[in-house]
C-alpha cells in the first residue's frame, strides 16, 4: 500500500460515495466542496495495485483562544473502501497526515468521529483537555484532538469550523 497526496485523476468522491453508504453522496458533495473552498487542504490517498481505496483531508479551521485565534486542522472526512477497512488503511492515512501537519507546524487536529477507533491513534477527548465544541450536537466523547509539537497550554477555546461543514449540514449529529 502507498499513502501518496491525492492527484489529479483520483476520484476521492467516489471512494467517500462507497465508503459512507446512505450519506455517500453528501459526503462526496462535502469533499467536493472543501477542494473548492480550502485550496490548502492536505488530502492524502492510500493506493493498492494503482486504485485509490482511502482517503482522509485534513482542512484549516480556527480555535478562538483567549488570547488569539490559532491556526488549526480538522480531520474530516476519512474513507476506506469496504473491502479494505480494518486492515490498517485509515489507521496509515491518519499516521502520515498527522506526522506532515506536524512538519507543517500545526498546533492542534480536531475532528468528531468514533472514540474507540481515533483513541487508537492518539486522540483524546477535547473537552477533557479546555477545548468547546463547534456544535452542541457533536456529543461530548466525539469531540476529539491531537495535540502536535507545536501547540501550547495557553492554545485552548473554541473550534470554530470552516464554513463549508455548515454549508453542508456535516456538523455534529442529525
Amino acid at each position: 500500500m502507498e499513502i501518496r497526496p491525492e492527484r489529479d485523476g483520483d476520484d476521492v468522491p467516489e471512494v467517500h460515495r462507497i465508503a459512507f453508504g446512505d450519506d455517500g453522496d453528501k459526503v462526496a458533495a462535502l469533499v467536493k466542496a472543501l477542494k473548492r473552498d480550502d485550496p490548502e487542504l492536505l488530502s492524502l490517498v492510500a493506493v493498492v495495485d494503482e486504485h485509490v481505496v482511502g482517503n482522509v483531508m485534513f482542512t484549516r479551521s480556527l480555535l478562538d483562544a483567549p488570547e488569539r485565534l490559532v491556526d488549526v486542522l480538522v480531520l474530516s472526512p476519512l474513507a476506506v473502501l469496504p473491502t479494505y477497512q480494518r486492515g490498517g488503511v485509515g489507521k496509515a492515512l491518519i499516521k502520515r497526515g498527522l506526522k506532515l501537519a506536524d512538519e507543517e507546524g500545526m498546533p492542534l487536529v480536531f475532528l468528531e468521529g468514533d472514540p474507540a477507533y481515533y483513541e487508537r491513534a492518539g486522540f483524546r477527548a477535547g473537552g477533557d483537555l479546555g477545548f468547546r465544541k463547534p456544535s452542541l450536537r457533536i456529543p461530548d466523547a466525539a469531540f476529539q484532538v491531537y495535540p502536535l509539537a507545536a501547540y501550547e497550554p495557553w492554545m485552548t477555546g473554541t473550534l470554530v469550523y470552516s464554513a463549508t461543514f455548515w454549508d453542508h449540514d456535516c456538523v455534529g449529529l442529525r
